[in-house]
């Protein structure tokens, strides 16, 4: 019995969409590739903003989510994995986020009640 290693070429992303339940990439063969949000806790945790806020890397390789410190690669996508993340990761990343948004609420409303007050 015989063997025989396939190479497999891996396509470029070339653009990202994401709704509130379903993350597409399109691909250089044109494919485009759906998968539920819901594999990749930081972007159902993200705003659209910052769903929309994202780059290629590795010449469309993979996505990269500066706002999330979220990155995907083109061939999990196609493979079917889900995020690896760690549930304590995931807890800690949101509890950052939290305090985060916290802070920029304070720092809004200061900024707010200086501007009544001149």
């Amino acid at each position: 019995m015989s063997s025989s290693a396939i190479d497999i070429i891996v396509p470029a992303a070339t653009n990202v969409s994401a709704t509130d339940d379903t993350l597409t990439v399109d691909l250089s063969d044109g494919r485009s590739i759906s998968v539920p949000l819901a594999w990749y806790p930081r972007l159902v945790h993200a705003s659209d903003k910052e769903r929309k806020t994202w780059r290629l890397i590795g010449r469309g390789e993979g996505i990269h989510w500066p706002d999330l410190d979220e990155d995907i690669s083109v061939e999990g996508l196609i493979a079917g994995r889900t995020s690896g993340e760690s549930q304590q990761s995931f807890a800690k990343w949101l509890q950052s986020r939290a305090h985060r948004s916290k802070r920029r609420s304070v720092l809004r409303a200061a900024k707010t009640a200086k501007k009544r007050a001149s």
